[in-house]
């Protein structure tokens, strides 16, 4: 069965199931899809053999968009506030892209997690902001309709599960287009692809846009789940947390985002309940086997046979 039709029934299937399933794992879920489009937009960066360490600066920038539209103007429509949420992150990253596109390696790392930082520094000294308490943000409705308690979880499981099936279309495309192919020789010979006479800058730049879009996106629909925004959104930790999940996902599939998103928020929450005190250790743990057994990461074992994978950034 063809991959795509393959992922259409899984999305399906989580649809069609959600009612059943207790409203602690459909919020989870919900948290862990939201998460991992930040994830997919570290793996289109990932192929060209880019990690950025301040992908916190788009989730945070696509939250609090959303919050200050619900709170400033009292739009709440869930589809609407995506969009935005979206598209406010996608300028942040198209303005900062113009800077971190001339970077590779450790200073492309380390100006992204400083720009970040930035945000974290204004998002805390802003009292308009909500300072370091932040804000809360209001009950999304979906076409005037507002539902209350779990219906509303539903709803917004739907709308992250909706989101998130438009955009692993659209990235399993991008994937297969030119732009999308030249990521692998971009990260091993740039100067090569320069010598086609493609600006190796000007497909970093569009990637940047990319994951910043898909950055937003999961920041407005997590603000949107918890119902609340604040500085640490945009904190370092946030962004350590995203690179943890690519790491554990692996850049060899589309679908290895959101199963590895998943499974980071299932360990981490067993983990908390069971080690309150230690539950990092748990995570250390899972990060270094899936570095010794799986080095390519869930995507290894999400592959076909006798699919050849892409190789991990060096």
């Amino acid at each position: 069965m063809p991959t795509h039709l393959t992922g259409a029934l899984a999305f399906l299937v989580l649809a069609a199931i959600a009612p059943v399933l207790p409203a602690w794992l459909v919020s989870l879920a919900t948290i862990s899809l939201a998460n991992a489009l930040v994830v997919l937009g570290l793996i289109v960066m990932w192929r060209a053999g880019l990690v950025s360490f301040g992908q916190a600066l788009y989730y945070a920038a696509g939250a609090y968009a959303v919050a200050l539209l619900s709170r400033s103007t009292g739009i709440t429509d869930g589809f609407l506030m995506v969009i935005v949420g979206a598209a406010a992150a996608t300028v942040v990253a198209f303005v900062t892209g113009f800077l971190l596109a001339r970077y590779r390696e450790i200073f492309f790392a380390m100006l992204s997690l400083a720009l970040s930082m930035i945000l974290y520094g204004v998002l805390v000294k802003s009292e308009t902001l909500g300072s370091t308490d932040g804000f809360n943000v209001a009950p999304a409705t979906f076409l005037g309709y507002a539902p209350h308690g779990r219906a509303l979880g539903l709803a917004l499981f739907w709308l992250v599960l909706g989101v998130c099936a438009l955009a692993a279309l659209a990235i399993g495309a991008y994937f297969r287009s030119v732009a999308g192919a030249l990521a692998l020789p971009i990260r091993d010979n740039e100067i090569r692809v320069e010598f086609l006479g493609i600006s190796v800058n000007r497909l970093i730049h569009v990637k940047l846009a990319i994951a910043g879009a898909l950055g937003g996106a999961g920041g407005a629909l997590a603000a949107l789940a918890i119902s609340h925004v604040d500085p640490e959104m945009a904190y370092w930790t946030t962004s350590g947390g995203f690179v943890f999940v690519t790491i554990l996902a692996g850049a060899g599939s589309v679908a290895a985002a959101f199963v590895g998103s998943f499974v980071f928020q299932l360990v981490r929450s067993i983990a908390v309940d069971l080690l309150p005190a230690t539950w990092q250790m748990i995570l250390g743990a899972v990060l270094l086997l899936t570095i010794l057994f799986l080095p390519d990461g869930l995507g290894s074992v999400l592959a076909w046979p006798g699919r050849k994978r892409p190789e991990r950034p060096s």
